[in-house]
């Protein structure tokens, strides 16, 4: 299956969390400066989000790619036992 393959929507995925980790970053910098609560709680939304859709681009990345090999080539029960773990982290 797509184990260790790297598709070009990887890089798209890597700037996303190195975006995410800068910004988790500042807010620990913020949280050690003793900034309020409020600004703390939205900052960490943001990078939640972040990471989330992070999260979102490489699973249907391998949705799109692996899966659909997957099954192109036969090995369509495979590829749906990797769906079913898969989906666990939606």
């Amino acid at each position: 299956m797509g184990h260790g393959i790297r598709h070009a929507a990887h890089a798209d995925v890597a700037r996303r969390l190195r975006r995410a980790e800068g910004h988790l970053r500042g807010v620990i910098g913020m949280l050690e400066a003793g900034r309020p609560c409020v600004e703390l709680a939205q900052q960490l939304a943001a990078i939640e989000a972040a990471v989330a859709k992070a999260k979102r681009e490489l699973i249907q990345t391998h949705i799109d790619q692996c899966l659909d090999r997957a099954v192109a080539e036969g090995r369509a029960e495979e590829a749906l036992g990797e769906m079913r773990l898969i989906a666990r982290y939606l």
